[in-house]
């Protein structure tokens, strides 16, 4: 690899990092964070609501 290879690959690992980091991530939190709430809101809607 020359100079140019590597300094590309640099600028592509860190591009795929910030991506990761900037969108992915916080993609995945909510997305978890719905699926949650709505298996909550599913099993109450099985069981007649929430418990008292």
């Amino acid at each position: 690899m020359n100079k140019t290879e590597t300094s590309l690959q640099k600028t592509e690992e860190l591009r795929s990092f910030l991506f990761l980091t900037v969108v992915m991530v916080p993609v995945l939190t909510i997305m978890f964070v719905a699926a949650y709430g709505f298996v909550v809101w599913f099993y109450q809607m099985a069981i007649g609501g929430p418990p008292h």
